[in-house]
């Protein structure tokens, strides 16, 4: 979902949220459960390659979401973005309790395919990645923003960037450690949540 459409779902689930932050557990609890549980449930079966396991994980992140909802800061990412996020962090945590429980590692399993032989073709985890980068490099500064997108994506040099946009070479180099730095330190804060 891209331009306008994809701007207002973003307003509207950040409102969910926020009246479920108020309070209101039924409708907004309920409609954010209904459109995001069936991609939630995918991620979760592959990555633990386990069904139960995958609806233990989307239980748990909407329980989550329900205690954090009035902390949840609508300019530093998208609901979808802090669900995913969210469900990455359980999925280590059921993961880690399943090793240590002597279950098999996550490793050793099939996750491509479900218990009754069902392939799971989902691209979840991708889509987690891109969102979160997304979201975190909206919340730089533009002048640092600029310099990684120019760096990552166009797969330019610093030497690149400088002759592109018309600034010293070393201005490139501060940019883009500050910008580096910034970036960890926002995916860093995120994933305490």
């Amino acid at each position: 979902m891209t331009g306008a459409r994809g701007s207002d779902r973003a307003r509207e689930e950040a409102e969910l949220v926020a009246r479920i932050g108020r309070g209101d557990l039924g409708a907004p609890l309920n409609e954010l459960v209904e459109r995001y549980k069936g991609a939630l449930f995918g991620y979760g079966c592959k990555t633990l390659g386990d069904p139960w396991l995958a609806e233990e994980l989307v239980h748990e992140c909407f329980i989550r979401l329900w205690r954090t909802a009035a902390r949840f800061d609508a300019s530093r990412s998208s609901v979808s973005t802090y669900l995913y996020m969210v469900a990455r962090t359980i999925a280590v945590d059921i993961h880690r309790r399943s090793s240590t429980k002597g279950e098999q590692r996550r490793a050793d399993l099939e996750p491509e395919t479900l218990a009754e032989g069902q392939a799971v073709e989902d691209n979840t985890a991708a889509l987690v990645e891109s969102l979160t980068m997304r979201d975190a490099l909206n919340s730089l500064s533009p002048a640092h923003r600029e310099v990684l997108v120019l760096a990552h994506y166009d797969g330019l040099t610093q030497a690149e960037i400088a002759a592109r946009l018309g600034i010293p070479l070393g201005t490139v180099k501060t940019r883009m450690f500050h910008g580096l730095r910034a970036l960890r330190d926002v995916l860093d804060s995120w994933g305490n949540e």
